[in-house]
Order: structure tokens, then sequence, then C-alpha cells
């Protein structure tokens, strides 16, 4: 049997997923699409879970889309052209808007090279750190394309607009350091030790009341679109909610008893 293309390991209430097409820098084939999709649905299901950390495995995170696989090669001569919006519908926007709405924490741990597809992939997640060996390209126009996987969306509520259109435009290589220093991911950390960084912080979250982390993401992301009586009503209401489930009274008890809270809800 073939190697798997999504790999996964289960750590306490952590779990991660591998990208495994290492030969290839992990680009996108829709049979690995199929694989990611369902291993994040699973996460999603299982109650045990309290944080997935994306990452890939050898020594890329994700190249993008793989253009030789059969979705995305263009057609040969006289024929019907390669439908990419096809490929969009079926494959990166399940996967993408999955990533935005998961009910636990996400992390990508970016170990490389993420390109295009990749590197949007990567910011859909809710924490994005990097080593600081890896990069990130927005590599859409070298092959007159333009950013998808929600990278129009993301990129300017990140970085403004000029550093979106800077990055969109002319598809530069932009190391790790740069990324934080832009504000496009949360933090670059020393190649030496990475695993275990991401680790310690994957351990951090998932000891955290995740209904409320996937609370404050939920009002965060709405607020984009909301004024700010809106944002404050919203605010109110998610609260209202916070506020009768365990994970409040377990932090406040344990905050009144000078002990650490066990924190249970999801």
């Amino acid at each position: 049997m073939s190697e798997p293309l999504v790999l996964v390991l289960n750590r306490g209430a952590v779990r991660t997923l591998w990208l495994n097409r290492p030969q290839a820098l992990n680009s996108f084939t829709g049979a690995m699409h199929e694989e990611l999709l369902a291993a994040l649905q699973q996460a999603a299901a299982d109650s045990e879970v309290r944080c997935v950390v994306l990452t890939g495995a050898g020594r890329g995170f994700c190249a993008g889309q793989d253009l030789a696989d059969a979705d995305a090669a263009p057609a040969a001569p006289g024929e019907p052209p390669t439908d990419l919006g096809v490929l969009i519908e079926r494959h990166y926007r399940p996967l993408c808007e999955l990533l935005r709405s998961m009910p636990v924490p996400v992390i990508a741990a970016v170990n490389g090279v993420a390109a295009g597809a990749g590197a949007n992939i990567a910011l859909c997640c809710d924490l994005v750190v990097a080593a600081e060996s890896a990069s990130f390209i927005q590599a859409f126009t070298r092959i007159g394309l333009l950013p998808d996987s929600g990278g129009t969306w993301l990129l300017p509520r990140l970085v403004g607009r000029q550093r979106a259109l800077g990055l969109a435009l002319l598809g530069d290589k932009l190391s790790a350091s740069e990324a934080e220093q832009m504000g496009l991911i949360w933090r670059s950390l020393p190649d030496a030790g990475f695993e275990l960084a991401v680790a310690a912080m994957a351990d951090k979250v998932a000891a955290m009341p995740t209904k409320a982390l996937v609370a404050t993401r939920k009002a965060i992301d709405a607020a984009q679109h909301l004024d700010f009586g809106a944002s404050l009503a919203l605010e109110a209401a998610e609260q209202k909610a916070l506020g009768s489930a365990h994970d409040y009274l377990e932090g406040v008890a344990a905050f009144m008893a000078k002990r650490a809270p066990v924190f249970s809800d999801r």
C-alpha cells in the first residue's frame, strides 16, 4: 500500500497533521486534498482533540498546487481549457472554510517553503509560526494567476493594502522574520528546537478554555464586517454564553483558590 498523503499523530489533546508528499514539497493533489479534509473533519468531530497542528513532512511546508495533477494541468492543444474555478470550488474552498471554522484552534507550523496556495492555507489557520529558514511566496502571478485560497481576503487584512499588493503582484520570497515583522504571521522561531517550541505552544493552547478561544476567533473575524456598536453587541452575546459554561466557573474558582484551572469545555 502507498504511504498516506497526510500523517496523523495524537499526543495528549494535540493532533498533528503532516502533509506528506516531501518529494514534491508537499504540493497539493486531489488525493491529498481529500485526505487532509477528512483528517480535519475527524479532528473536529473528536471531543478529545483540543488543538490541531498543521505542518509539512521533509524540508517544505507546502509548495501550493501540483501543476502536473490532472485537476490543474493545462489542457492539450485543441482541447477545452482546464477550469481552475472547479478545482478551487471542489478542493480549496472547503479546506479553507473548514480551517477557519474548526471547533478547536489550529496552529500552522511552517517548517519550510510555503508557496502559492500553501502560503495561504497556512494563513487560514489561527496561529502561524515559522522556522527562521522558512519562507512565504505569493507565487501566483509567476504563472499568470491571482492569489487564491483566501489570499485576496487575508493579505490586506493582515498587512494592509500596499504590502498585500506588493506581495501579490511581485511574488517575491518573504523570509519568516520579515513575515513576522509585517504582521503576516505570529512568530518566527529558531530552526533548532522548532518542533519542540511548536509542541509547547500546542500544549499551552490545548490546556486553555477551547470554547472561549474559538469564540474569540469568531468575534474578531466578525468584527471586520461590523461597526463598533454591533461588535459590542456580539461581545455581549458571546460573553453571555461563555459566562454560563463550565470553564468560566472553573476559571474563577481556580483564580480565587490560587490554583491552576482545569478547562474541559469544547
